[in-house]
């Protein structure tokens, strides 16, 4: 029986990183990971408020059906789950009164 894997192992190191901001916080994330992925990994719980109440909203779906993960990223609202991680990326907390 053979037990190898088919799948490449890969290690922390081995994809670069690059820095995004967040909220005026510099973080150090896998250049080309999904957005949202990568800031839940780095800790971030909450990306935006609902219109609705003000509560706080994180990523859900990670598919980009249910709007949880809108941020603003170079002032434009967006879906974090469906933006790969770049260098330089500017993105802020989507506020209710920010039309998000």
């Amino acid at each position: 029986m053979n037990d190898a894997s088919p799948f490449l192992e890969l290690s922390p190191d081995s994809t670069p990183r690059v820095t995004v901001r967040f909220d005026g916080r510099d973080y150090r994330l896998p250049e080309g990971a999904n957005l949202a992925a990568a800031l839940l990994a780095a800790g971030l719980r909450s990306l935006r408020d609902t219109p609705v109440s003000g509560a706080p909203r994180g990523p859900f779906c990670m598919m980009g059906a249910c709007y949880d993960c809108l941020v603003q990223i170079d002032g434009i609202t967006r879906q974090a789950c469906m933006v790969e991680v770049s260098d330089g990326l500017i993105v802020t907390r989507a506020h209710a009164d920010k039309g998000a």
